[in-house]
């Protein structure tokens, strides 16, 4: 039934947003996960590189590990799905050809591969996961709007073991993980939103 239920807007979505931790125990429809994953992907990222890759969790089992992992904490267990977005800058630079718009060819798509693998290089691999890390966040933002506008609660979540959760999916060393993002129909309305005024944090100049 909320599958059916009007999209809301960006900005709808943005004011309307709360952070829920508490999920009824319906299922999400995969087609519904496949439809706000797959604009979610569109986020930008710098040269295209998408070095974002995500994992969706279902398993019962699984879950229940994460929760370990996450220090008990039992959204992690208790949402009817868990996404696991990580970061592996390695895989993206590994497949350049991947990323780089087909409209850029001969020279220029040698010379732009070229330009990426130099920028990277002079990185070490702890500051190369922290980059793609940051870009990942942008990949957050898009799926916590997106969720909240197709009638879904989220909550982002750092407090987690990342070790721990590399041993649990299999991934390799290398890899960041931005975030553990919980997910369901809510179960909970959540604390209203309480920020900063906005000339707390913007100037103009």
């Amino acid at each position: 039934m909320e599958a059916t239920l009007p999209v809301l807007d960006a900005k709808t979505a943005a004011l309307k947003r709360r952070s829920i931790r508490r999920y009824r125990k319906d299922p999400v429809p995969e087609g519904l996960l496949r439809e706000i994953l797959e604009a979610a992907l569109r986020a930008p990222s710098a040269w295209n590189l998408q070095p974002w890759r995500v994992v969706v969790v279902r398993d019962p089992a699984l879950k229940k590990a994460l929760r370990e992992a996450a220090f008990g904490q039992a959204q992690v267990e208790e949402a009817p799905v868990v996404l696991v977005l990580y970061a592996d800058l390695e895989d993206a630079l590994a497949h350049l050809d991947e990323v780089i718009h087909p409209g850029v060819q001969g020279e220029k798509r040698e010379a732009q591969k070229a330009a990426i693998q130099r920028a990277f290089a002079a990185m070490t691999p702890e500051e190369r996961a922290r980059w793609a890390a940051g870009q990942s966040y942008i990949l957050l933002g898009y799926l916590l709007l997106l969720l909240e506008a197709h009638g879904l609660g989220s909550v982002p979540m750092l407090g987690f073991d990342p070790e721990r959760v590399k041993e649990l999916l299999g991934f390799p060393k290398h890899v960041a993980i931005p975030a553990l993002l919980p997910l369901g129909y809510p179960a909970e309305e959540g604390y209203p939103s309480h920020r900063l005024p906005m000339d707390r944090v913007v100037s103009w100049r």
